[in-house]
């Protein structure tokens, strides 16, 4: 989905040497936030539009793509976001765009800032807030015209609009090429596979592959397709930020920023800590549905609402079909409620300093567990990093039936490291490791119980909790 935040949704944590996993885990989500992904409430001036100024937008393929998103966006309708997502964006989630549709309130166009025959550059300001942002679509050449891209970052406060629009020349490309591989070989998971992917970016820039590009964004996007082409590991990326990177330190000694940690806060009261659903079904089955393992310290009251609210209920199904992952930590409480006693659950290896960290249950969760009930949990190809973990260890523990599709097979942790003013690289620095498979799903995702298709899932999950406690 098109959000602020989305890049905060996918990252996980490990322990390292002098500094909590805690500590570890909201730094990544506060770099994440500083690249201008989620600055609500900014205040901020721009010399080149004016709050509420309208732009043509251009009749291209582009533009057309656009319209229609601003359109069905902007209308909050389901019905109208369902067929746009349907023509022009089949792979997104419906219900992650009506989430983010009522974060933002939707949004005012106030600049056609580029555009070009497939791609469009745009300035957006949010209608519940005086946050702007600067979007960038790109689309398929045909009809319908389907997007490739579509992402919005936010603008800092004092950024303006000319700022964000500049070319990366050649010395930036080398930097940006000698910074990420010197990454990937100090943290990334695998030495040997840093290597290889060292060993092929060289090789293209030997042959001069790269001496054309000067839009930051598809240089960016470029080294990560390379590297995955290389590794075949989804969560390694390399990201570009049009709004200066704040310098910060590659292993912070404290707990990051009060101003960071009240916007992720706020960021986390806006999105109900990714909890979407929660009810009782039917034959007194227990539906939960979250799209996000967030941080316990702030969303854990989140969950044991939720947890509790089902407390007697006979058999429970959790949602994870667009759950794209987050805390271990969460997973350890979610989990917690569906086990008496103590239980290994995950461990993380982290290959600088060769250390592990173990995740078991808690020793105590408020309200009732539900360790006798069966339970049920949906999967999907969007299913992702966290969500995997929580999927495949109750799988491995035998505690649940999965129900759906394959999940997307990303299994290592990931840390945000600053290359330069402008772009930095997520790299997977850990792996996990399971105490009853030795083993995880990474490049392979969890395979279900049972597969159906993602949208049959629920009713199959009912079907079976029934047939289950029908026959006790």
């Amino acid at each position: 989905m098109p959000t602020l935040v989305t890049r905060c949704y996918t990252a996980s944590a490990g322990k390292t040497k002098g500094k909590s996993a805690e500590v570890k885990m909201l730094y990544r989500w506060c770099l994440a936030l500083v690249l201008g992904l989620a600055t609500a409430g900014a205040q901020q001036t721009t010399s080149d539009t004016r709050a509420g100024a309208q732009s043509t937008i251009p009749e291209t393929p582009a533009g057309r793509t656009f319209k229609a998103w601003l359109e069905s966006f902007n209308s909050g309708d389901r019905g109208l976001m369902d067929a746009y997502c349907r023509k022009y964006e089949p792979s997104k989630s419906v219900e992650n765009e009506m989430r983010f549709r009522d974060m933002t309130g939707g949004f005012e166009l106030l600049k056609v800032v580029k555009s070009e025959r497939l791609q469009l550059e745009f300035l957006v300001k949010e209608r519940r807030s005086d946050t702007k942002a600067i979007g960038k679509l790109e689309v398929k050449d045909g009809e319908p015209a389907e997007v490739t891209s579509l992402a919005l970052s936010a603008i800092p406060p004092g950024t303006s609009v000319s700022d964000l629009d500049f070319k990366i020349d050649a010395a930036t490309r080398t930097r940006v090429i000698d910074g990420t591989i010197a990454k990937l070989n100090e943290f990334y998971v695998f030495p040997e596979m840093a290597k290889k992917m060292e060993d092929a970016v060289r090789a293209r820039q030997k042959r001069n592959e790269y001496d054309s590009v000067t839009d930051g964004d598809a240089f960016a996007k470029m080294l990560t397709e390379q590297f995955q082409d290389v590794s075949h590991d989804k969560h390694l990326r390399v990201d570009f930020s049009p709004a200066r990177i704040p310098e910060m330190p590659e292993t912070p000694s404290g707990p990051p920023p009060p101003e960071a940690v009240a916007r992720y806060r706020q960021q986390m009261e806006r999105m109900n800590c990714g909890f979407d659903k929660v009810e009782v079904l039917s034959g007194n089955i227990g539906y939960l549905k979250f799209d996000m393992f967030a941080d316990p310290e702030i969303c854990g009251p989140t969950a044991v609402a939720a947890m509790n609210f089902l407390a007697n209920v006979d058999a429970i199904i959790i949602d994870l079909r667009e759950n794209g992952g987050g805390d271990p930590k969460m997973i350890a409480l979610v989990s917690t409620y569906l086990f008496s006693q103590p239980t290994h659950l995950n461990d993380l290896w982290e290959r600088k300093g060769d250390t592990t960290q173990q995740y078991w249950t808690l020793p105590y969760v408020p309200g009732k567990r539900l360790d006798a009930k069966p339970a049920y949990v949906l999967t999907s190809k969007q299913t992702f990093s966290g969500a995997e973990e929580f999927s495949y260890n109750l799988k491995n523990l035998k505690r649940a039936t999965l129900v759906g599709e394959t999940t997307g097979g990303g299994a290592h942790p990931v840390s945000g490291h600053r290359i330069d003013d402008h772009f930095m690289i997520g790299v997977p620095f850990a792996r996990a490791i399971n105490p009853i498979s030795k083993t995880n799903w990474e490049g392979t995702g969890v395979e279900p119980d049972v597969k159906v298709a993602a949208a049959e899932t629920l009713a199959t999950a009912q079907k079976l909790a029934t047939e289950k406690l029908g026959s006790k």
